[in-house]
């Protein structure tokens, strides 16, 4: 078995403290084909199976690359739904999310190494120049610090590093001066004034022209910052002070370090998730390995690896005991309180902690991370990808995928460390899921929901930087690679900093001499090199007989179903006007609410505020009325969310030449067909109504019979649309907002509220898609008169979709056999008229902000004024927030997202690349070819 350990340091044997078993750390690269046999029922994966993913993986990446580059160089990231480059000021704000984007061509940057990995050496040095010639890092943007190090500096750092190997080569790079090195240390400046606290904990945000603090830097008046966000820097900073001389970096780093360190909390030896960076105190105290907190484990072994210091692998230790002691549950992983550490913080995990298994790889922990793994896999088998966050029982409770590359990162290092070629076939699996659920015509699109399969238009750079890298060396065979990846250590962005830096410009003493160490036993420590023996028992049943135990672990912890306790609205004295009869269009009401001193501000995301001030009241006695009104609507507006809460639904263009890729998040009704019930969804040509608003008789029934209406929010009630265009003989309904520029992507889920009736008179499906979503099927109608879509409560796989449509072809060949028989000269139908289908919404889309005649239902705010969202100008159900229900069931809760003011317009070269929908669809006409060709066996 082959196993690298440090030089002159046998395997098991004690060795000095400055000997370090360089490889399993650096990567944990064992060989794989000698580590453990294939245990039974596991086939060892044959080379030509092997070679074939990892080409598809290529194939994969080349899709991404080439897209971004092409609709998205130099922005930032790419929108692969609409095709364009995501341009900071000239996007909704996503709030911090945003803090990202630096208008410094991100995603190039942060895939430089991964070129080289993958073998596409002139493509490196294509983009290299690229970089060099168009970059620009002296942008007055406010940025994150994190962020940037990992992302930016990573990543110029990284393709420094495999320049100067590929240089050495003789081959590439040869016109090469280090010119990625100067601007990493030019950007390693530009950081530096976020270190200016008296803690040395940097800002979270730094503003790359002018700092913090100052007028013009528009940050630096931040108090808090997350663990992993002052202690995620080491690796980065160090790198740049040993490759230019400079030690200010490293140092700075190791100065955060040092006093995250001391500020441990001292009986856990846990650390919380957020700190005052000022005072050192403790903001969030409860403690975990996902989000806030995982890299800066990460960083203090590969510190270790990297630098040569003990003092960083005795601080690993330290956490790694209290986290083993106190926070895994196996397989599970659970937040817990500093102060009270035996007491659970929370009730569901972060989809950041997957990579915590491949950390314990490097440690040489591997039952741990076996377990983990496997309850992760099993998580994602249920939904396809890993949600943002999900319950201790396995319901999901964040539904977003940006499309994380933690999990495929444990995957590597555990085939790389045991063997198994088990989890060769999870990586397998995770490239059908991104195949057949996130690519989309121009890249990879993140899941908005992962339980209906809808798309949210981002491609996160981490996805280039991290994800195919990862792929790809899980199923790269040594010679398949340019060079010795063992040479290397991987960041917490996958980005490549060669080991022999650890003896190059060493400015600071490998002991920290400020922390004292009295306090530990040393008999917690392990000096030893790793022994294969220990590691990795001659058992190779070893790895499946920890999974087994596992395989249903997720289906056995679904709940068979939620009972929802029923709330009365209590009793009392009855104000003049009751909640449940408010309607926000009624002149009446609109007075008596003035009366009582409540006022009602129409907000731009389409919903409305009720606020109230008992020193405007007519009267005491009114204003009384009002408080009384002010609680009924609260205590009504929480009821409809715990009763009446629906899960988002699914509407998926499956005509071509889209079908079935683009799924579009849309919000449920709560009358009409119930989608959840009708798992086959409803399925039609769309077609716009007259008039667009649907609030009266329809005029042109004959183009909307036996399709899909589109009509515009706005007017009156949805229900009231729903009848309109049941009564013309539609078989469903879209209604887009007419709010310009709202989006799934940055509103909460919105429903469509009924009118107060009975609605079971209601039996066709209503969905309601925002403006953008909205705009991206009325695009299509303008080139493709013909477009059909899917009503359902998720996305189905395209294989299904194809097999319908076969289904359907066959009944219409065999239907239009018996046409042709006794009454062959019939005339055609007047419902197939697809003139009306290309027709043009009336009213451009306008919002309407004023009479609005229908009721308020949605979430509150918890003091005297109540956030609701309406139709008309806007009514509808629930719409801030929804509860978690079982994974068996669609309906867990979604996060909420910030609306912040964008930043000030780019320069004219950042113009984002906005192109027509004629030109869009000729870009795929490639795509669709190739992707039918590799759908070919599925289909």
């Amino acid at each position: 078995m082959a196993l690298s350990a440090a030089p002159g340091c046998r395997a098991g044997e004690r060795g000095p403290r400055w000997r370090r078993p360089w490889k399993l750390l650096a990567l944990g690269l064992l060989s794989a084909s000698s580590v453990l046999a294939a245990a039974p029922g596991a086939e060892a994966m044959s080379r030509e199976e092997k070679r074939r993913l990892g080409n598809q993986v290529l194939e994969m990446f080349d899709h991404a690359y080439s897209n971004y580059m092409e609709h998205a160089y130099p922005a930032d990231e790419l929108m692969p739904l609409t095709c364009r480059g995501r341009v900071r000021g000239q996007e909704p704000s996503r709030g911090d999310v945003d803090d990202a984007l630096g208008k410094f061509s991100l995603t190039l940057i942060d895939t430089l190494d991964t070129l080289v990995v993958l073998n596409k050496t002139k493509e490196f040095e294509e983009a290299v120049k690229k970089v060099i010639k168009d970059v620009n890092l002296d942008n007055d943007i406010v940025v994150s610090v994190f962020e940037t190090n990992i992302r930016v500096l990573g990543g110029l750092l990284g393709g420094h590093s495999v320049a100067i190997m590929l240089k050495e080569k003789g081959e590439y790079m040869q016109w090469y001066n280090g010119e990625l090195l100067h601007m990493a240390k030019e950007l390693g400046y530009k950081l530096l004034p976020a270190f200016n606290t008296t803690s040395g904990l940097p800002y979270p945000r730094v503003n790359l022209k002018f700092g913090v603090r100052h007028p013009e830097a528009r940050t630096g008046t931040e108090t808090d910052t997350c663990t992993a966000c002052a202690g995620t820097l080491i690796l980065e900073f160090a790198a740049l002070s040993r490759f230019t001389g400079t030690s200010i970096f490293e140092e700075y780093a190791r100065k955060a370090l040092d006093f995250i360190w001391e500020k441990r909390q001292r009986s856990s030896n846990l650390v919380g998730v957020t700190i005052n960076i000022h005072t050192g105190d403790w903001v969030r105290k409860d403690s975990g390995v996902g989000a806030g907190i995982d890299s800066y484990y990460e960083y203090l072994l590969k510190a270790y690896v990297l630098l040569g210091d003990d003092s960083f692998l005795e601080r690993f230790n330290t956490h790694y005991d209290a986290i083993m002691r106190y926070i895994s549950q196996p397989p599970l992983l659970l937040d817990v309180h500093i102060h009270k550490p035996m007491l659970n913080a929370r009730t569901w995990m972060d989809s950041l902690l997957a990579f915590f298994p491949g950390l314990q790889v490097l440690k040489g922990d591997i039952r741990p991370a076996i377990e983990t793994h496997e309850m992760l896999y099993q998580v994602i088998k249920k939904h396809n990808f890993l949600p943002e966050a999900f319950t201790t029982d396995f319901r999901v409770h964040w539904a977003q995928h940006p499309l994380r590359p933690e999990f495929a990162e444990s995957t590597y290092f555990l085939y790389k460390a045991t063997g198994d070629p088990y989890y060769l076939e999870v990586g397998k699996t995770l490239i059908e899921n991104l195949n057949k659920y996130a690519r989309v015509p121009c890249g990879f699109a993140a899941m908005k929901d992962v339980r209906t399969g809808s798309h949210e238009d981002r491609m996160d750079s981490f996805f280039l930087a991290e994800m195919f890298k990862y792929l790809y060396l899980l199923f790269a065979d040594k010679e398949d690679m340019i060079f010795d990846i063992e040479d290397y250590i991987f960041t917490t962005e996958a980005h490549l900093l060669p080991l022999w830096l650890s003896t190059t410009n060493q400015t600071i003493s490998k002991k920290n001499t400020s922390t004292e160490y009295t306090e530990l036993d040393d008999s917690n420590f392990d000096w030893t090199c790793p022994n294969t023996q220990i590691l990795f028992p001659n058992d190779p049943m070893f790895a499946q007989s920890i999974r087994e135990p596992l395989k249903n672990v997720v289906d056995k912890s679904c709940p068979r179903g939620i009972s929802r306790a029923e709330e009365s609205l209590g009793s009392g004295p009855k104000p003049p006007l009751r909640a449940r009869d408010f309607m926000a269009s009624n002149p009446e009401h609109l007075e008596i609410l003035k009366k009582m001193g409540v006022s009602l501000i129409h907000l731009k995301d389409g919903r409305v505020q009720l606020v109230q001030h008992a020193v405007q009241a007519a009267s005491s006695l009114d204003a009384e009325d009002g408080l009384r009104f002010m609680q009924e609507m609260i205590e009504l507006s929480s009821q409809q969310q715990k009763e009446q809460q629906l899960p988002p639904r699914a509407v998926q263009i499956v005509s071509h030449p889209f079908f079935g890729r683009v799924v579009l998040t849309a919000g449920p009704a709560q009358f009409g067909m119930d989608l959840s019930k009708h798992k086959a969804g409803t399925r039609g040509f769309v077609a716009t109504i007259k008039p667009y608003n649907g609030c009266s008789e329809i005029t042109n029934p004959e183009a909307v019979k036996e399709k899909i209406a589109l009509m515009q929010r706005g007017q009156c009630m949805f229900a009231e649309k729903a009848r309109n265009i049941q009564k013309a003989g539609a078989i469903g309904g879209i209604v887009i907002d007419d709010n310009e520029g709202s989006s799934s992507d940055t509103a909460p889920l919105f429903q469509m509220a009924g009118d107060g009736k009975n609605t079971d008179d209601i039996t066709i499906p209503m969905l309601f898609l925002f403006n953008k979503e909205g705009n991206i099927i009325l695009d299509a109608i303008r080139e493709y008169e013909a477009v059909e879509v899917l009503l359902s409560d998720k996305a189905k796989d395209r294989a299904t979709i194809f097999k319908d449509l076969e289904m359907e072809n066959m009944d219409q060949k065999s239907s239009e056999s018996d046409a042709h028989k006794p009454n062959s000269e019939e005339a055609p139908s007047d419902s197939q008229d697809a003139g009306a289908v290309g027709e043009e919404p009336e009213g451009g889309g306008e919002s309407s902000a004023v009479g609005d005649p229908d009721p308020l239902s949605a979430a509150s705010t918890a003091s005297a004024s109540v956030s609701m969202a309406q139709e008309d100008p806007h009514t509808s159900g629930s719409a801030e927030a929804s509860a978690p229900e079982p994974a068996c069931t669609p309906g867990d809760s979604q996060p909420q997202e910030q609306n912040t003011q964008t930043e000030a317009t780019s320069k004219a070269h950042w113009d984002s690349k906005v192109q027509p929908m004629e030109s869009i669809l000729a870009d795929w006409n490639e795509d669709i070819e190739a992707f039918e060709m590799m759908e070919k066996d599925e289909l």
